[in-house]
């Protein structure tokens, strides 16, 4: 299902990404609106499930894990949903993405060093339905995961037309 968004909605989602912990009260004191608006607001991005949650952002290199690294995964497709399955349960799994091209799927791996992440591979290779893996390791993340600069561009545009 997909809603409209506005500008109103873009600076909300925008002042909830910098500090998800502001009382509705200063959302409204900061936007300069009613309470009622943003609480309105903030129920309908909820219950259509553009606002999927508030989860603290983890540094997971401050924690120990500063090897990160994508899984190519070609596998038996019959296996896919088991593959998946098995593959929630690995703690070090941060998502996985069915893709297309050689790979079936693209699992991001967070672990503590090289033969962590090795042992990792290992485990995956043992999943049954598993063909052949590629990995590439993360030197970098110069951009982070980031949804707002384009729900900003998709309400900048729709206020334009």
């Amino acid at each position: 299902m997909s809603i409209k968004i506005d500008g109103l909605d873009s600076a909300l989602l925008a002042e909830l990404a910098a500090d998800p912990r502001v009382p509705i009260l200063e959302l409204a004191q900061r936007l300069g609106i009613a309470r009622n608006t943003v609480q309105a607001r903030m129920k309908r991005l909820e219950a259509s499930g553009v606002v999927r949650g508030y989860p603290p952002d983890v540094d997971l290199q401050a924690i120990g894990f500063a090897v990160h690294a994508f899984l190519g995964i070609e596998l038996d497709q019959n296996k896919m949903n088991d593959i998946v399955e098995a593959l929630r349960d690995f703690p070090n799994v941060l998502e996985v993405h069915a893709t297309t091209g050689r790979g079936d799927l693209l699992v991001r791996i967070a672990a503590r060093s090289q033969p962590d992440l090795l042992s990792i591979i290992q485990r995956v290779h043992s999943i049954p339905g598993v063909k052949h893996t590629e990995t590439m390791l993360a030197l970098a993340t110069p951009v982070e995961y980031r949804s707002l600069p384009l729900v900003e561009h998709l309400t900048s545009r729709t206020a334009a037309e």
